[in-house]
């Protein structure tokens, strides 16, 4: 089993990250093998790093044999997928939305399709636009027929769409537990629909 996280935001050790490793232990607790991506990192290595729709279906120009296709290989290996991202003005950040745009690919190949994902947002404030972002991120896995999950489970309780932090997220214990629960339902739930993938 398989655990992704992607770190949307362009601080490797930021907020966003502080709660997605949270996450990612707690799934490890459960058995999972993690795996962290930052996004921002792939990104850095190719000309335009955003889509531009060159060719349909998608070549892979802009990014084969770079450091963005193997963080695209290792997304499609995985059962499970936790994106976290930073709130920028209401939504997720220029680099995440980068780094999806160009999975047109694996959509063409239906490599997320009914991959768990799970989201984590951090806002600068407690109404800071975490639960807009989550939707977003809700959007982005919906388009690749990814199953959504929230952040309640049976150890928790019924939870909202997703882990919703407010920096700094060091202090914010309510945010670490949420991003512990998405962890542990990512797992869980992935396991109940291996027969899926």
């Amino acid at each position: 089993m398989l655990i992704a996280g992607l770190n949307g935001s362009p601080n490797s050790d930021g907020n966003t990250d502080l709660l997605l490793n949270k996450a990612l232990d707690a799934a490890k607790d459960l058995g999972a093998e993690t795996e962290l991506i930052q996004v921002s990192s792939g990104l850095e290595e190719i000309e335009e790093p955003y889509c531009t729709a060159c060719s349909q279906p998608c070549s892979k120009a802009c990014y084969e044999g770079t450091k963005l296709e193997e963080q695209y290989e290792l997304l499609s290996e995985a059962d499970g997928v936790i994106i976290g991202s930073p709130v920028y003005f209401g939504t997720v950040s220029a680099q995440l939305k980068a780094f999806w745009d160009m999975t047109r690919d694996l959509r063409g190949q239906n490599s997320l399709l009914n991959t768990v994902g799970g989201t984590i947002t951090v806002g600068a404030a407690r109404f800071g636009g975490q639960e807009t972002t989550i939707k977003a991120v809700h959007d982005l896995m919906l388009v690749q027929g990814m199953i959504v999950i929230g952040d309640g489970d049976s150890e928790t309780d019924a939870g909202h769409q997703g882990a919703a932090g407010q920096r700094k997220a060091a202090e914010d214990e309510n945010a670490q537990k949420r991003a512990k629960t998405v962890g542990r339902r990512v797992v869980k739930v992935a396991e109940a629909t291996e027969s899926l993938r």
